[in-house]
């Protein structure tokens, strides 16, 4: 094992890890900003998680097994997760492998989870949002496997650390990968959460998506499934910038560069939901099926040679 991969591993664990809340806290520091207000700073979600570990766990009367192991589930699945994504095309080996396609099943477990313990505790509002959630995510892991085909139809496999050395450039490098990125962008918005598919500032019963499976946790429970979002915005994030963003060919300028890039998300995810309103539950659904066509277009003109 090299330098280069010692410090590869340090970044991915330490990032997905301890920095992870950081970018949520950064979209909402900057949302606010640029909305006129003074809101919470960027390290708010550690204010947050360090007073939900400080707490006891609540026990729901009546619930079995599945709602007391699903925060478990959810945060294991993430952070799985986290050491399956690498930083840069020289990553080490956590005995997960590198595939995207487990990288998807990692997800759909926490999401199945999550919605899970909604089923156990019957709450009504819980069991509303894990129902719009299992819903919307039938689109959304669809448009990730077609919007993630695209990059492995341009590099040739879907092992993510080669796709990272094939995709230097980025979207900016090949027009099937400028493809592949607007469905992306959608499933960005979707997995963690953000606007015009969900509303993080609100938990209002009736139109809350994400926030509704966790109505019934407190304490502990709660903030293994705080750090599991915060988790899901490294995953998904360092994906668009090692793979869709323009990105260096040599693995030290990928490591430094990926906070810019990092950054550079959160702020457009800001922008995004300062310029774009909440959209109809039932629109979510048509945005998504429009990002899976872009790509399934891009595959169809790669595989007909046009692209």
């Amino acid at each position: 094992m090299n330098a280069v991969t010692v410090a590869a591993g340090a970044v991915q664990l330490v990032g997905g890890v301890v920095l992870a809340p950081l970018l949520p806290g950064l979209v909402q520091h900057w949302k606010a900003r640029l909305q006129g207000r003074r809101g919470p700073t960027p390290v708010q979600p550690y204010r947050d998680l360090r007073r939900l570990w400080g707490k006891s766990a609540v026990a729901v009367e009546g619930t079995s097994v599945v709602y007391r192991l699903a925060p478990s589930v959810v945060a294991a699945s993430l952070g799985a997760a986290v050491l399956l994504v690498p930083v840069a095309a020289q990553a080490p080996d956590w005995g997960l492998g590198h595939d995207v396609l487990v990288l998807v099943g990692l997800l759909a477990l926490a999401r199945f989870a999550v919605a899970a313990s909604s089923w156990d505790t019957g709450n009504g509002f819980s069991l509303m949002g894990a129902s719009r959630d299992l819903t919307l995510s039938a689109f959304v892991e669809g448009t990730l496997l077609v919007s993630l085909a695209v990059a492995t139809l341009v590099t040739g496999t879907t092992d993510l650390r080669a796709m990272i050395a094939g995709s230097v450039g980025g979207a900016w490098s090949s027009p099937l990968l400028a493809i592949g990125a607007v469905p992306f962008a959608m499933v960005v918005l979707a997995e963690t959460g953000r606007q015009p598919v969900d509303n993080p500032d609100t938990h209002l019963e009736l139109t809350m998506i994400h926030e509704g499976p966790l109505l019934e946790y407190a304490g502990r429970d709660l903030a293994y499934l705080q750090w599991a979002i915060a988790a899901r915005h490294w995953v998904v994030l360092v994906i668009a910038a090692q793979i869709f963003l323009p990105h260096p060919g040599g693995p030290w300028w990928q490591l430094g560069i990926l906070p810019v890039a990092l950054g550079l998300l959160c702020g457009l995810l800001a922008v995004t939901e300062t310029l774009v309103a909440k959209m109809r539950l039932l629109e979510v659904p048509r945005l998504l099926a429009v990002g899976a066509l872009v790509a399934l277009l891009g595959i169809a003109a790669r595989l007909a040679g046009i692209a």
